[in-house]
């Protein structure tokens, strides 16, 4: 996409462009319980079975999808580790279903 079609409105590139994994290795692996879809973001509630998540990681299910939130308890935090029971709150989608294990890989 071209500066001026940003600056004049046009699609975001996330909209028009998919997202790619560039790392190889998964840092951790997320279990989705239930799927949300809050105000256009879907919302993935879970627990992470391995690693350290942060957010701008992405994760990859179907689609890949970059996490812009995580919240634990209804609070805003910097990162969940093994056993965490979290919010993945995405730009993007993953068609994830309950029940799924995602990949989660660094930016």
């Amino acid at each position: 996409m071209g500066f001026l079609s940003r600056l004049f409105g046009g699609k975001k590139e996330t909209d028009s462009e998919e997202i790619q994994i560039v790392s190889r290795k998964p840092v951790g692996k997320f279990h989705v319980e239930k799927v949300f879809h809050i105000m256009g973001r879907e919302t993935l509630v879970g627990t992470v079975e391995r690693g350290v998540i942060y957010p701008g990681y992405k994760v990859k299910g179907k689609k890949a999808a970059v996490i812009y939130r995580i919240e634990k308890g209804r609070k805003a935090v910097d990162f969940v580790v093994d056993g965490d029971k979290a919010a993945l709150i995405l730009e993007g989608s993953t068609k994830a279903k309950e029940g799924d294990t995602l990949e989660v890989y660094q930016s």
